[in-house]
């Protein structure tokens, strides 16, 4: 039997390593996943499966079930599925809400090391949304990339890029076009072998198309837009694809309103919070103290309403309403450290075990 090279898949030492912790087990690749069944790729090929009993009694959250993208520890079972017992350490993951009102999370795609921001510039076109995305992108652990797909229906592209640049700051916005033979090759430079990216955007923004342009012939159904400019949805579930160039791309159905849950305001909204700096009152509200930079920012031309509105928004969806810069960086410490009882009991295990280290104790 040919073995399946798994660095193909964007496996890497980072999670070679962790696997040898779950011995008797084999290292997979979750590439596909409908209704609690998964398709996972391993060195001897791909195949169905599904978690454990254990697994499922002791999984607290949606969000840590296994995904698209997540590298699995399973049983592979020569009859029937193979059997998921671990899910390795996350390196990024992208979130959102899932739909309804269950309050639950969603994990979009999992171990990405880039997320391609898609935007086509018709009805599509919403700066405020792309705002969103750059806040979730940015909290993944992945590198955003602004991508205006269909730029050969725009007429004035050098307004429209002139705009995305007020709200994609520190990050590449790359133009493609449908039409022409090269028009994906921006995006092509960004995958690498090992290396895994993903594609996010609305419905009928052009993710498929760049996507098949990527493998090399046409092996997902695109659609065209409707009469009122709107995408159709074509990808129905997320899927990850071995591109023959090396890299892997996972492409996700469209979401045109994404709910989040938390969101790197800090860099999504750098400008904001460069201002903020100087600002007379170190807990500034922006909203009537004297001396607050982020008004005059606005009063000057330099800073837009609506974007100071959008951030006060995203502010209060996500978790750390409220809390200034300091509050938050230690409830993500807090939430890393959780395992431990928070932080400060982190802190203590640490201390007690360089004592033991250096013979302290």
């Amino acid at each position: 039997m040919i073995k399946i090279d798994m660095k193909n898949y964007g496996l890497s030492e980072r999670f070679i390593n962790e696997s040898k912790l779950y011995e008797g087990f084999t290292i997979g690749r979750v590439t596909s996943q409908d209704k609690g069944l998964y398709k996972v790729v391993t060195e001897n090929g791909e195949k169905r499966a599904e978690v454990s009993g254990k697994f499922r009694y002791n999984t607290v959250s949606l969000s840590d079930y296994p995904a698209v993208g997540d590298f699995v520890m399973l049983d592979e079972n020569e009859d029937g599925n193979a059997i998921i017992h671990h899910v390795l350490t996350r390196k990024s993951v992208f979130i959102r809400k899932a739909a309804g009102t269950s309050n639950e999370n969603q994990v979009v795609a999992a171990n990405i090391d880039t997320v391609f921001i898609c935007m086509s510039p018709n009805n599509d076109f919403n700066l405020r949304r792309l705002e969103r995305y750059m806040g979730v992108a940015w909290d993944s652990g992945a590198k955003p990339v602004v991508v205006l797909t269909k730029s050969d229906l725009c007429g004035n592209l050098d307004d429209i890029l002139s705009e995305l640049e007020t709200v994609a700051l520190s990050v590449d916005i790359i133009v493609t076009s449908g039409i022409n033979e090269d028009g994906y090759s921006a995006v092509k430079k960004y995958i690498e072998k090992c290396k895994t990216v993903a594609f996010i955007g609305s419905s009928g923004v052009g993710k498929t198309t760049l996507i098949n342009k990527l493998i090399g012939k046409n092996i997902y159904e695109t659609k065209e837009t409707r009469n009122d400019d709107r995408g159709r949805h074509t990808t129905t579930k997320r899927e990850l694809i071995a591109l023959p160039s090396g890299g892997v791309v996972i492409d996700t159905p469209g979401m045109r309103e994404l709910g989040i849950e938390s969101a790197d305001l800090s860099k999504a909204f750098s400008d904001i919070d460069e201002l903020s700096k100087q600002c007379r009152f170190s807990d500034c509200s922006h909203k009537n103290e004297p001396g607050c930079a982020v008004r005059e920012a606005i009063e000057n031309g330099i800073l837009s309403e609506e974007r100071l509105a959008s951030f006060f928004k995203l502010k209060k969806e996500t978790k750390y309403d409220g809390l200034n810069s300091k509050q938050i960086e230690d409830k993500k410490l807090n939430e890393m450290f959780k395992d431990f009882g928070g932080m400060k009991n982190a802190r203590k295990y640490i201390k007690s075990k360089n004592n033991k280290k250096y013979g302290y104790d």
